[in-house]
């Protein structure tokens, strides 16, 4: 049996949730599909040892509801995951939200009938969907890159990809445990695994950027300050460079050498991403001022460390990349870790992971690492994944996986040419793809589909798409942008390099979260410029 309805909304977590809530409120008949058991989206699925935000919990918030945002209390700065997933339940029960979606569930195949105008949906537990509108809130890293070594199959123990940890968890006590990749995610686990297992042995590709998370309890003092700044947050968060509460404030060539040193370790010791988020924005733009900001967080890294073995492993060189061109991971004595007599970091970056075998991991030059637990932090296909994992068909028998297999294009990071009526958020071209405060943009995109789908239907009008035109100036608009800084010229997930074959972009809109906003409401208060509505 096919269901007919006005919206489809793909996932149940910060986009999707709130996503449902304000269609249903619009009046449209709408259902949610979602493949975990129960809502959550990133916070369900990864629930590895150690998760937890890099936002301020106060930040990481909708903002649309002063009660919803003020009847939750936060322990601390940067809760872990369990604290978060009962939040998402939270919003979930207050909104009663769970009521309209289908859990455990999966979309499989989605088809745009030109005929109708509408889509038809098919889900991996035979549900049938007729809608009007598809839109697709699957997250940015939500595709977990599992397949990545020859020989997996055949690993005689426990091997799992972080997004894909048990519920339950795993028993680590005294057990040979391997982490394969020192991103934000394998960062959290080695720090929080290490004085559990019997021995670590971590697999170091890439050395990383780190910077130290200071991370106090909340008590009701701090509780009763960071909620009296509702409206404050409310609006300043839309309009800053990345949807945090803090901007870039300080002029490099306003400020001498002593005054430039004292700005960075003034901010170093805020314990967050303000470093990388607003101390100097040059960095981004001028290779000098990249290199002296990355030499200071290679000194403060170099401190910590003091062996040699390590510092040459784990530390970025000078050359390598600069500070904040890649994901900057915040650490609770990660370093220190490596100094345990039961940890060892082993560099795969000249002689790489070969294929995965019975006993461990076998690296090229033929040494093997015996290991009874594998654990794989190593990404996601980010922005385009999910979606592309999905078979989308829009018009005229256009694949979404092709289109975008061919090269990566949005219209304000919401629509794609070709295919009509299908919205998505955190998805290429956009801010939410990766440099943003989450629930910031993630909120101002669904705002923004709902006011198109209410505009079209109050003009009586059934479909809209972006015209070829209306794409071509964005993603030219989106190039210029990006080319303007380093993440460009940067090799990381921001631009799709971590898997193979994918068309190279920069996958975030680089502009800024503010401009970003502008510009999506410009193209609103202009009748939609740059999509044809039928």
């Amino acid at each position: 049996m096919t269901q007919k309805i006005d919206a489809l909304v793909i996932g149940a977590g910060v986009a999707g949730l709130y996503q449902l809530y304000q269609l249903r409120r619009e009046g449209l008949s709408v259902h949610g599909v979602e493949a975990g058991s129960d809502v959550g989206g990133t916070w369900y699925w990864n629930r590895y040892p150690g998760a937890k935000f890099d936002s301020e919990s106060y930040i990481y918030q909708y903002l649309f509801d002063e009660d919803l945002y003020k009847d939750w209390t936060w322990s601390e700065r940067f809760p872990a995951q369990p604290e978060i997933e009962r939040w998402m339940h939270y919003i979930a029960d207050r909104l009663d939200l769970r009521r309209d979606f289908s859990f455990s569930t999966r979309v499989t195949k989605a088809d745009f009938d030109g005929t109708t105008g509408r889509w038809l949906v098919e889900t991996d537990t035979g549900e049938r969907y007729d809608t009007q509108f598809l839109i697709g809130c699957t997250g940015m890293l939500s595709a977990p890159l599992e397949n990545r070594f020859p020989g997996q199959a055949s690993f005689k123990g426990k091997i799992l990809h972080t997004a894909r940890y048990p519920k339950g968890g795993l028993d680590l006590a005294g057990k040979r445990v391997g982490v394969i990749g020192i991103g934000a995610t394998g960062i959290q686990v080695i720090q929080t695994i290490a004085a559990e297992v019997g021995h670590l042995t971590v697999f170091v590709r890439t050395p990383q950027y780190v910077l130290p998370m200071k991370n106090p309890k909340y008590g009701p003092d701090e509780v009763r300050a960071y909620k009296a700044r509702f409206e404050e947050l409310k609006g300043n968060l839309p309009n800053t460079f990345t949807g945090f509460e803090y901007d870039f404030e300080n002029s490099w060539a306003d400020l001498t050498p002593a005054q430039r040193r004292a700005v960075l370790e003034k901010i170093h010791a805020d314990g967050s991403l303000k470093l990388w988020l607003a101390s100097f924005a040059e960095m981004f733009f001028d290779e000098a001022v990249s290199e002296e900001i990355s030499a200071f967080v290679r000194e403060k890294m170099v401190e910590r460390l003091k062996d040699p073995k390590l510092i040459d492993i784990l530390v970025p060189k000078q050359g390598d990349y600069g500070f904040g061109t890649h994901r900057v991971p915040l650490e609770m004595n990660y370093l220190e870790v490596y100094l345990r007599d039961n940890v060892e970091a082993v560099s795969v970056r000249d002689n790489p992971i070969a294929e995965i075998v019975p006993e461990g991991v076998k690296l090229a030059d033929g040494t093997v690492y015996p290991l009874d637990v594998i654990i794989m932090a190593v990404g996601f296909d980010a922005g385009s994944g999910a979606l592309s994992r999905i078979d989308i068909t829009g018009r005229d028998g256009m694949k979404l996986a092709e289109e975008w297999g061919k090269e990566i294009r949005t219209t304000l990071g919401m629509q794609k040419y070709g295919f009509p009526n299908l919205f998505m958020t955190g998805a290429p071209l956009a801010p939410s793809a990766a440099l943003c405060n989450m629930t910031t943009c993630l909120q101002q995109q669904t705002e923004w589909i709902t006011d198109c789908i209410t505009a079209l239907r109050g003009s009586n009008k059934t479909v809209i798409e972006p015209t070829a035109e209306g794409e071509e100036a964005w993603v030219r608009h989106h190039d210029e942008t990006a080319s303007e800084n380093l993440i460009s010229r940067t090799n990381s997930w921001y631009t799709g390099s971590n898997v193979p074959g994918k068309p190279r972009r920069v996958l975030s809109y680089t502009g800024g979260v503010g401009t970003y906003r502008q510009k999506c409401q410009q193209a609103a208060d202009a009748g939609y410029a740059g999509f044809a509505m039928s």
